[in-house]
């Protein structure tokens, strides 16, 4: 089924106000700045960045697993997971592998690939371009991201400090440096036509108990 049937199909299960919010917050969606995490450790604080990246109108989260397997706990995300898109990079056995086909997928799909690091040699996240779709790529918070990432992105970022301690947490950078990026935001970022017709379709599967069987009925 087409999105436009889907939408419609579902719509008598979907409260009003629930219509009008999708309606609204579809408008405000963008995928022109997305984050990608590679081999997370410490799944809570994942998760806390879910619920501030949906918040913050991010729609689409990357995750490259090579040792750590990331599940969404309910608890800290409050329903978040259920409105975002996730794409996990994790086809082979193979760590380096899976680092490839991540950045690939993101610079087949236009973005500018930066990632964290705590190095001189990183540039102020307020000095960061976004005219382009921009990623920024998290690492572990022991040790942060991999030699074989730091080779292969466009660049480091890093959030100034002004204090004795090097750096903050997970959730804490993430917010940081989303809030940063999206303060630029312009209204060529926000998804719109038949790309946000599809995500509005999606949101109301996942409104409705029982979608799936409901769409199978018009088939």
């Amino acid at each position: 089924m087409t999105p436009k049937q889907i939408i419609s199909t579902l719509q008598p299960f979907v409260s009003e106000h629930r219509q009008a919010l999708i309606e609204r917050i579809s408008r405000e969606r963008t995928r022109h700045i997305t984050l990608a995490f590679e081999d997370i450790d410490k799944p809570h604080n994942i998760s806390a960045v879910l619920r501030t990246a949906e918040c913050l109108g991010i729609q689409d989260l990357h995750f490259i697993k090579n040792k750590n397997e990331y599940r969404v706990n309910p608890d800290i995300t409050k329903g978040a997971a259920k409105w975002l898109t996730f794409h996990h990079h994790n086809g082979s056995a193979s760590g380096v592998e899976n680092i490839e086909h991540g950045l690939k997928y993101l610079r087949d799909n236009g973005y500018q690939v930066f990632a964290t690091a705590v190095e001189d040699n990183a540039q102020s996240i307020y000095e960061i371009p976004t005219d382009k779709k921009t990623v920024i790529v998290f690492g572990t918070e022991g040790t942060g991201i991999s030699d074989e990432t730091k080779a292969r992105v466009d660049g480091l970022v890093t959030i100034p400090m002004k204090g004795f301690t090097e750096s903050f947490n997970l959730s804490v950078s993430a917010a940081i440096i989303l809030t940063v990026l999206l303060s630029q935001k312009k209204e060529s970022w926000f998804v719109s036509g038949e790309e946000r017709e599809a995500l509005i379709a999606e949101w109301y599967r996942r409104s409705v108990r029982e979608a799936d069987k409901i769409l199978a009925l018009k088939r």
